[in-house]
């Protein structure tokens, strides 16, 4: 099997390590493969793949799209490094409102699957990051949603010792406490 499947401490949300084939003229990877991604799981299907580019210090989220247009995602950062971070929004959920943080980077190759039902967010730790993301749903404009940043209920520990770079639209999000998630 090309992957690893890590379930993490919220359930449904699982780090994906791709087998690397590497070699002195650069390497291959797999990733995705739908029958293995179904067998482990992620029986989900996209449809958009989204890619992003963003320079040091740079914080992007937290981000999510209400029913019926809420987005899976699986995120990996394919040029620098980052901090990815998935919030469980589900209001019925045992873990509403706790967070799973991950590294992502070229280095490492992970990935991360992120269910429906969760608010992402990303904070970027090298000069520039590119991430490439598959999203089982559709951007829509109207449904579009997100939550602030530096929510105190939520307490996110961004690890970074800087002011992140926010666009206009991320330093106005509510908190999880004002969200509409339904």
């Amino acid at each position: 099997m090309p992957f690893e499947f890590e379930p993490q401490r919220i359930k449904d949300v699982i780090l994906i390590k791709p087998k690397v084939f590497g070699d002195n003229r650069g390497f291959f990877l797999e990733s995705y493969k739908k029958s293995d991604f179904y067998a482990n799981g992620i029986k989900v299907e996209f449809n958009q793949d989204n890619h992003s580019k963003s320079t040091a210090h740079v914080l992007r989220g937290l981000h999510y799209q209400i029913r019926p247009y809420g987005q899976a995602k699986i995120v990996r950062c394919t040029r620098g490094k980052i901090y990815d971070v998935a919030v469980d929004i589900r209001p019925q959920s045992k873990t509403f409102g706790e967070y799973v943080k991950v590294e992502l980077s070229e280095e490492n190759k992970h990935m991360l699957y992120i269910p429906e039902g969760f608010a992402h967010g990303f904070v970027v730790l090298s000069d520039i990051a590119e991430l490439h993301y598959k999203a089982s749903g559709e951007y829509n404009q109207a449904a579009d949603r997100g939550i602030i940043w530096n929510d105190s209920d939520i307490n996110i520990d961004w690890g970074i010792d800087f002011e992140p770079i926010l666009s206009d639209k991320d330093k106005k999000q509510p908190k999880l406490k004002e969200g509409n998630f339904e």
